[in-house]
């Protein structure tokens, strides 16, 4: 997973060195991030006890993504890459949902991924920082086995 970005669940073009130099650091997609699990959408007893993305940029075209999930028995599972932000197809190293990704990052807070498996799309990611830059949603769309489009949300804070 060197060159792609990966996400669980996880897991969306402006290279980051375009980073427009009058946003504030805690509006920009960049930090630690920790998925608010109450608001996961499954039966509490197979959410993940945490899911924490670090964003943090790699060159000035290039972007790391690191997840970090911890399961409900407790086992950690990690993955990390770096992908470049002009929407390139790269693969990615396997992982918990995808295979090859595209990512794109119009604004400073936000980011859009794009992410394949096997050849056939997987889900479409939109990490969205919200105004303030404390909290991010992670809007998902992607389809059921039987076709059926899903969109959800899942909801971030910011780590100090």
């Amino acid at each position: 997973m060197r060159r792609s970005v990966i996400c669980w669940l996880i897991g969306l073009g402006v290279v980051l060195g375009a980073v427009r130099a009058e946003s504030a650091p805690s509006e920009t997609l960049m930090g630690a991030w920790a998925v608010d699990t109450s608001r996961l959408p499954m039966p509490p007893a197979a959410r993940p006890r945490s899911v924490t993305l670090t964003f943090a940029q790699a060159d000035a075209q290039q972007l790391r993504l690191r997840v970090e999930v911890v399961d409900p028995a407790g086992a950690r599972l990690e993955a990390e890459g770096v992908t470049p932000l002009d929407g390139t197809p790269t693969a990615v190293k396997a992982n918990f949902e995808a295979d090859m990704s595209a990512t794109t990052m119009p604004r400073p807070e936000v980011l859009i991924m794009q992410l394949a498996k096997n050849g056939a799309p997987a889900s479409t990611r939109i990490y969205t920082v919200e105004p303030g830059g404390q909290t991010m949603v992670e809007t998902v769309a992607h389809f059921t086995a039987d076709g059926r489009p899903v969109v959800r949300k899942n909801y971030f804070s910011r780590l100090p």
